[in-house]
């Protein structure tokens, strides 16, 4: 019997498959991280770094990374709703483009020992003796590779998994979309250190500055308010003005990128010699970048199980992946739910950032069902 030719793979080299190939390098297993773009890259979202994504990369023995990346201290909050604003401070955050988080990730994965391909696209394919295949394609050429446990960490969209494999893939009915661009000039009355949410009936937009001096734009709509503001920009443009905020003409000329559906679920997040992290797994619409925690908090939690079972795999692991999922992750997501409504109060609407930068969860609070965006 041939055996697998890596011990672990990973699909997907954000920062829950970066960080878990790191891990998993560090344990001395043969790592090959997989990622279908090429690096660096821009993302919409996950620009803001809350305490709980800060601790998880200090437990990963990562933590002066984003500092050194010249991370910038997120101090304050500055929330409109329905023209009313509210300053808050922040006691632990930061902002760091994605580009270069990601990058960083994936080149500590790399002098870890894993071997990272970029450029690569990964399709999970069934079972083999000890192990699972994994199906490659780069440019023109494909191969078939196999390891004894895969990590699917694609994020938002398909997971990248055969419908063989068991694992579908469901999303929220009426869930919104996101969308946002990077302004490297204009912007200017939005200030550095400072998380900018607008928020608005169909959605909202956030604004922050980076280490670059650029200010990220991202934003979640309604899909069908999407479709008739005729696009991202004239969307953003309605929310920011119905919260009070000073336009942003410079993103009407901007490059905006769109992002599938925020709200869906992959279930089960495991089957054979195979977890699902991240995005990939589930993702629940949140304010700011919450998700960047949940998806390193993933990757650590995952990472002792593939270490303890790699030769000996079992359906109860894969009920443990679960129940350790649902419990770590789960748990926070339901919190979280989905934003505020405006119903809640520009007061009620600012309690999740009170707890965002410590990383504490926040019971949204209850609101007329009807007026709830979304």
């Amino acid at each position: 019997m041939t055996a697998p030719q890596w011990d672990v793979v990973v699909i997907g080299a954000g920062p829950a498959g970066a960080l878990a190939a790191h891990q998993l390098a560090r344990q001395r297993l043969r790592v090959l991280l997989v990622e279908k773009r090429a690096f660096p890259r821009w993302k919409v979202c996950g620009t803001c770094l809350d305490g709980v994504a800060l601790r998880a990369l200090a437990g990963a023995g990562l933590p002066d990374l984003v500092d050194h990346l010249g991370g910038v201290p997120l101090t304050h909050l500055h929330l409109g709703l329905q023209h009313r604003q509210l300053e808050l401070e922040l006691p632990l955050g930061r902002s760091l483009s994605r580009g270069r988080l990601d990058l960083a990730l994936g080149e500590a994965a790399v002098a870890e020992g894993a071997v990272w391909r970029t450029g690569t696209a990964a399709t999970v394919a069934g079972p083999c003796p000890g192990g699972r295949e994994v199906r490659l394609r780069s440019g023109g050429a494909a191969e078939t590779t196999s390891a004894r446990v895969v990590l699917v960490a694609t994020g938002l969209g398909s997971p990248g998994v055969t419908h063989a494999v068991g694992i579908r893939r469901r999303v929220q009915p009426r869930s919104r979309v996101g969308a946002g661009c990077r302004l490297e000039t204009g912007a200017r009355s939005y200030g550095r250190g400072t998380i900018h949410m607008a928020i608005g009936r169909h959605g909202y937009v956030g604004l922050v500055r980076t280490e670059t001096g650029a200010t990220n734009l991202a934003a979640a709509f309604d899909r069908d308010h999407l479709i008739r503001t005729g696009g991202a920009a004239a969307a953003a443009a309605g929310v920011l003005a119905e919260a009070g905020f000073e336009p942003v003409p410079e993103a009407h000329a901007a490059a905006w990128l769109a992002t599938p559906a925020l709200t869906a679920q992959c279930w089960p997040p495991a089957a054979e010699r195979l977890l699902l992290l991240g995005d990939a797994a589930s993702y629940v619409e949140p304010f700011t970048g919450e998700g960047m925690g949940w998806a390193l908090l993933g990757a650590l939690a995952a990472v002792p199980l593939v270490v303890q079972r790699q030769h000996h795999w079992s359906r109860e692991l894969e009920r443990q992946w679960v129940r350790r999922y649902r419990r770590l992750i789960g748990s926070r997501q339901r919190l979280w739910g989905a934003s505020p409504s405006p119903c809640a109060g520009l007061a009620s609407a600012a309690a999740p950032w009170r707890r965002w930068s410590a990383g504490r969860p926040w019971r949204r609070p209850s609101c007329t069902p009807s007026m709830a965006p979304g």
